[in-house]
């Protein structure tokens, strides 16, 4: 995985994101829909997507399959 700091987000982009600012734990999601204001995100866990402002994501890890 490769760090990424405000890079576009797509529909179909797996990324890992802080869940707690005072905690390093981490939830990887799956992006479901990224427009310039918001995100919707399935965390493909049987819960619930849930949307996010998109400025909200100041940093995430963004899964890059050409890394491999």
């Amino acid at each position: 995985m490769t760090t990424l700091l405000m890079e576009k987000l797509e529909a179909g982009d797996v990324i890992e994101v802080r869940t707690k600012a005072e905690h390093d734990d981490v939830m990887t999601v799956l992006v479901l829909l990224a427009t310039e204001d918001f995100v919707i995100l399935d965390p493909c866990d049987d819960s619930t997507p849930f949307v996010v402002q998109a400025d909200e994501l100041i940093e995430y890890r963004k899964f890059d399959a050409s890394a491999i």
